[in-house]
């Protein structure tokens, strides 16, 4: 039997969701089946629903077996390394971070240590802002992710609440992304919206790109207006009104304008001829922009966050 206090990043959650993070080895038909057998108390009652919500400073009384409370040691990644990050902006809430091009966001299949992720939890560890030992779920989190060639702004929740309204102005489109980047040759048109149907090829890695609905496949919509021209290339911004993975660089190569270095959707000549290690994307800007009220988070409305020097690797 074990007691657990809701804490405050604990809070307002569904109980069943809040005990498989605690316990992530419990299966949800063990789960289900314990809550019917009245394996679990909050504030001394009987609760038999999943869905029932708990609130900071709710006592729950857990009787599980011990070793479904054991919890991974949470040195074995962050802790292994020294904190580097290029911070644009930082609060109590969260942190803007300068992805460099070619580091991970989260871990790989091997488990590395060295993603963006991990040097966060490491710097919020030694500044004292993130004490695992003291969250019974809750550990800092990305609300947005870019592929590992792209640079640019990465959004850290460094609570539960941020988190939640991050997520939720992202899905409203109330945070604008805007990226800067270098795609092949000259527009014939210097402003327009890239809009289809794109389809993920998980074998391959990669996104097809549809003018007209296929099943399956999911709307994208992306604008984009030229800054400058070069022999054989042009610098964009873009911005993106839908988030599907590779929209950008699949929304480009469709018409024809795939970025320099993008060994997916370019040509292998056009990757020779220009020599990028990376696709030319960068993650350059955001704008918070809220239609409705965002909480312990209302004062970033209106705020416009820019990296001024991006370099493309």
């Amino acid at each position: 039997m074990r007691e657990i206090t809701v804490n405050k990043n604990d809070g307002d959650k569904r109980l069943d969701k809040f005990l498989l993070r605690l316990m992530p080895d419990l299966s949800k038909n063990l789960l289900y089946k314990s809550l019917r057998k009245n394996c679990v108390k909050v504030n001394g009652k009987h609760i038999k629903d999943g869905a029932f919500k708990i609130s900071e400073g709710d006592i729950l009384t857990l009787y599980f077996e011990d070793s479904l409370f054991e919890k991974p040691s949470y040195h074995a990644d962050f802790m292994k390394i020294s904190p580097k990050l290029n911070i644009v902006y930082e609060d109590e809430n969260l942190l803007l971070v300068n992805k460099p091009q070619g580091v991970l966001v989260h871990e790989d299949d091997r488990q590395n240590p060295e993603n963006l992720l991990s040097h966060i939890k490491s710097y919020l560890y030694k500044k004292g802002e993130y004490l695992p030992e003291k969250e019974n779920t809750f550990a800092p989190a990305l609300a947005n992710r870019i592929d590992r060639g792209t640079g640019g702004i990465v959004i850290a929740a460094k609570n539960a609440e941020a988190l939640r309204i991050l997520n939720e102005k992202i899905k409203n489109r109330e945070i604008k992304k805007y990226y800067l980047c270098l795609a092949e040759g000259i527009f014939e048109e210097k402003s327009g919206e890239i809009s289809g149907y794109v389809l993920r090829d998980e074998k391959n890695r990669k996104t097809a790109f549809f003018d007209a609905p296929l099943t399956n496949a999911k709307k994208t919509e992306t604008t984009y207006r030229v800054l400058e021209e070069f022999p054989g290339y042009s610098l964009l911004e873009v911005e993106l009104k839908t988030g599907r993975t590779h929209q950008i660089r699949a929304s480009l190569s469709h018409i024809g304008h795939p970025l320099l270095g993008d060994r997916k959707y370019a040509s292998a000549d056009a990757v020779r001829r220009f020599g990028y290690s990376y696709p030319a994307l960068f993650a350059y800007k955001l704008k918070f922009e809220f239609k409705e009220d965002a909480g312990i988070l209302e004062y970033l409305n209106g705020k416009v966050f820019e990296i001024k020097d991006v370099k493309f690797d």
